[in-house]
């Protein structure tokens, strides 16, 4: 039999178009840059501006996008707060996970991430802060492009080279000197981290910041990764063995909790 999913899958439909804007806007306006006027969503968007205009009438009746002092810049309501919040407490995975990541919490003292991949980019589903003044800097949500992040490359890694390209958006971002924009060198580097198994970020992402991460073993090709981020002078001689056992140590784990999660 098939279902409503299937046929959306296939692609057997026609876009309606009022939805397609409507989400468009959600998705700007959650792209972490802050309140945007009118203007600047209609020039980013493409929506004329007597429809955007109504569009955002609409979100804000319901919640979904809230104007500031002036009523004229816009961002995002408490509603989608209740939403993202909803996505996160009925995810099987991230509940799964809630006491390994706490664990290497306080072994390392260390920003420990959940990322998922999420078409180019990662997403971080949940982290536990280091405990330590000096930090990377992230939120729960926020999206970065994979190429450029631990949990993305060893998340890309679980795909082959073809898929990776038509994954990516091309070409590829820099977000610091470090950042690896070539697709041969990606491409060496994606076949180090299948061959090793894990992941290295060495200032790829932000300056002064390494990080290391496994794929989680719950599905194939892996969508889900766990990572521990360490500022650069904090790193000893030892600290990348360490982190790959305690790594290790934690996926065993998720292995044998498998059993735990329902069939798709």
């Amino acid at each position: 039999m098939t279902t409503a999913a299937d046929t959306l899958r296939e692609g057997a439909f026609q876009p309606v178009k009022s939805a397609g804007r409507t989400l468009d806007v959600l998705e700007a306006l959650a792209d972490g840059t802050g309140p945007r006027s009118l203007v600047e969503l209609t020039r980013a968007l493409g929506i004329p501006k007597s429809s955007l205009h109504g569009i955002l009438r609409t979100m804000m009746k319901r919640g979904w996008v809230e104007a500031d002092a002036t009523g004229t810049r816009f961002g995002l309501g408490v509603r989608a707060l209740q939403v993202g919040a909803a996505y996160l407490e009925t995810d099987t995975v991230t509940g799964l996970l809630s006491g390994v990541l706490d664990q290497l919490a306080s072994e390392f003292g260390e920003t420990v991430h959940l990322g998922r991949l999420d078409g180019p980019h990662v997403v971080y589903l949940a982290k536990r802060e280091s405990i330590h003044p000096l930090r990377l800097y992230s939120a729960i949500g926020r999206h970065l492009p994979a190429h450029a992040t631990a949990l993305g490359k060893v998340l890309l890694a679980e795909r082959a080279d073809e898929a990776v390209d038509r994954l990516l958006h091309w070409p590829l971002a820099a977000l610091t000197g470090r950042t690896i924009t070539d697709p041969d060198t990606l491409h060496a580097e994606l076949a180090t981290i299948r061959s090793r198994g894990y992941a290295v970020d060495r200032e790829e992402n932000t300056d002064g910041i390494v990080c290391f991460a496994m794929a989680v073993p719950l599905q194939s090709p892996a969508t889900d990764a766990i990572s521990l981020s360490i500022p650069a002078s904090r790193l000893a001689a030892t600290t990348e063995d360490r982190v790959v056992v305690a790594l290790n140590a934690t996926l065993a784990q998720v292995r044998a909790a498998r059993p735990l999660l329902p069939t798709p």
